[in-house]
């Protein structure tokens, strides 16, 4: 498996973040128009949200990660949160997501994150067997209330 660098500062990769991000919105068959992403680009821009980009040896954007901070008042810590992880199709088992979570490891660790949290699809079986190697799987149930 190759090692792909992993990069915080995409400014200059909006072009390679829009294909991305569009590729995860078909993945999971949201339609998702380019206002949306304009608003998430945002959000990335003011940092609300980190954007983490795997590129490969020549510097061609291959996966992203969407993460950020959510408190955990109970336990009176900070967490962090993975929204999104998409990576190209053609790459899937190449080692873009170990080292997105490697990446996202480093920086919960540099946050003082107690944990990454994320939740997924329950019939993302591929994925799902990648990240019953990377972390445990709770017993928690998720519920939606609708605004």
């Amino acid at each position: 498996m190759e090692n792909h660098r992993v990069i915080s500062d995409v400014r200059d990769y909006r072009a390679d973040w829009d294909r991305l991000y569009a590729g995860y919105a078909v993945y999971y068959k949201v339609e998702q128009t380019a206002e949306m992403r304009d608003r998430v680009w945002g959000w990335i821009g003011e940092g609300r949200i980190t954007c983490l980009m795997a590129l490969d040896a020549d510097g061609k954007p291959v996966g992203i990660a969407h993460v950020r901070e959510f408190v955990r008042p109970l336990m009176s810590v900070l967490g962090g949160y993975l929204d999104d992880l998409f990576v190209d199709p053609a790459l899937r088992g190449s080692g873009v997501v170990d080292d997105l979570f490697n990446a996202a490891k480093d920086l919960g660790k540099q946050r003082q994150w107690s944990l990454i949290r994320w939740i997924t699809r329950e019939d993302n079986y591929r994925a799902r067997s990648v990240y019953d190697r990377l972390a445990t799987k709770t017993n928690w149930t998720t519920y939606d209330l609708t605004l």
